[in-house]
């Protein structure tokens, strides 16, 4: 982080707290919470955030500070040395006004949006509150705005599973699902897969929670639990919306599950998420949810599973021999190559060592003997996925961290937690 924009926060924070009360008079008081220090501080905490590309900012009363995180691709990291911690009611309060919370509940928590900025600059936040033995946290999930939608081919497919997913996407019906847990870009994926689909021929309707982009010539539905429109009836209209292509945000329950799968077994081509680890995983999930087998087999187009790892820094990555324990879990995966890259830290990466986040992908299709198996409740499924070439997470990485993507280290965390 550049020091003089540091400096201005921490100037801006130190204003803020001359303005307090030394009475002991409530810090969150609605003037307060109004002068200029505390809303300057609040925008430009979210301004910081938003320029370096953060998903979502974390504000945390500590013992003898208030903490601020940034999480920056997939990671979160402490800004500012942490700010006065006076400050963790007037702050609060602010953010509170801004979602057009009740700033004068703190025991319970709270949820609201702030549309942030203006025109093509906007960025929709979502505000999530928690009471905590220190006071209350508050979790800002930056959602869109400026940044843009992305290509399939920027996402970091490998040539085969490129060539894989975009036969998924050609064929006319079938449901194809995307697995993975949150924030391992499911729905940055499906979008990409979305827009390349977009034409006039088709009518291509979502259901989503939340929308999280703008997609011209597609009909959005956001899913509202307090009118009732929940996924579950979301995809049951579909049916009469006549729709050539569907997006279901998350397959959350028994029933999405099995209208989910009806749907693309009318000769419609379905895209959905689900949150399990593997690809594997997604099919004993569905059958878990009270799918009959004999119709998951019927309707399932294909299954990815995905997680986002860190690009090395191109300007200060370095080349190494991989060590002992790195070469024994290339080895499990059949890899013997030893020279690859790590992470080292330049300004221009802010010292991290990485610029940015790529996906590692596991494809299956839904072959014969796939279909066979899932009608079966699943048999053998690990064996056949093996058999059919399919290539695990682990080997996607690792391919990656050899052409110099990313790091050995970063494959390792993000699929199996460290090595």
């Amino acid at each position: 982080m550049a020091k003089t924009e540091e400096t201005a926060i921490r100037a801006l924070a130190e204003q803020a707290v001359r303005g307090l009360p030394q009475n002991g008079r409530d810090a969150a008081a609605l003037p307060l919470v109004k002068a200029a220090p505390v809303v300057a501080l609040a925008d430009k905490i979210i301004k910081r955030a938003i320029e370096r590309n953060a998903s979502d900012i974390h504000i945390e009363p500590m013992k003898e500070r208030l903490r601020v995180r940034y999480r920056i691709d997939g990671v979160l990291r402490d800004m500012y040395g942490g700010l006065p911690l006076r400050l963790k009611d007037v702050l609060l309060s602010r953010i509170k006004i801004m979602a057009k919370l009740d700033t004068t509940e703190r025991r319970l928590p709270q949820d609201g949006r702030i549309a942030f900025g203006e025109g093509d600059a906007a960025v929709d936040i979502r505000v999530s509150t928690m009471p905590v033995l220190l006071g209350e946290t508050a979790v800002l999930r930056l959602l869109s705005g400026a940044r843009r939608l992305l290509h399939l081919d920027e996402l970091g497919f490998s040539p085969e599973n490129r060539r894989i997913f975009a036969d998924w996407c050609r064929r006319p019906s079938g449901l194809i699902l995307n697995s993975g847990p949150v924030n391992s870009g499911k729905t940055t994926t499906l979008y990409a897969a979305l827009s390349e689909l977009n034409t006039t021929e088709k009518n291509i309707v979502t259901i989503e929670d939340p929308v999280e982009y703008f997609l011209p010539g597609v009909n959005q539905i956001q899913v509202n639990t307090e009118t009732k429109m929940t996924f579950a009836r979301g995809v049951r209209s579909l049916m009469r919306q006549d729709f050539d292509v569907g997006m279901v945000g998350e397959i959350r329950d028994e029933e999405t599950a099995e209208i989910a799968v009806r749907a693309a077994m009318t000769g419609r081509l379905l895209f959905s998420t689900l949150h399990t680890g593997s690809v594997v995983g997604a099919i004993y999930r569905m059958l878990d949810m009270g799918v009959k087998p004999y119709l998951l087999a019927a309707s399932l187009l294909g299954i990815m599973a995905q997680r986002l790892v860190r690009r090395l820094c191109p300007d200060c990555r370095e080349a190494y021999d991989a060590g002992e324990e790195e070469m024994r879990f290339l080895l499990a995966h059949g890899c013997e190559k030893r020279r690859f890259f790590r992470a080292r830290g330049c300004e221009k990466c802010h010292g991290t060592g990485y610029q940015g986040r790529m996906a590692l992908h596991e494809l299956l299709s839904v072959g014969s003997a796939v279909q066979r198996s899932i009608a079966k409740g699943g048999e053998d499924l690990e064996t056949l996925a093996k058999q059919a070439g399919m290539v695990s997470l682990a080997e996607d990485g690792i391919q990656k961290a050899a052409a110099g993507h990313t790091s050995l280290a970063e494959v390792g965390r993000v699929v199996y937690g460290g090595f």
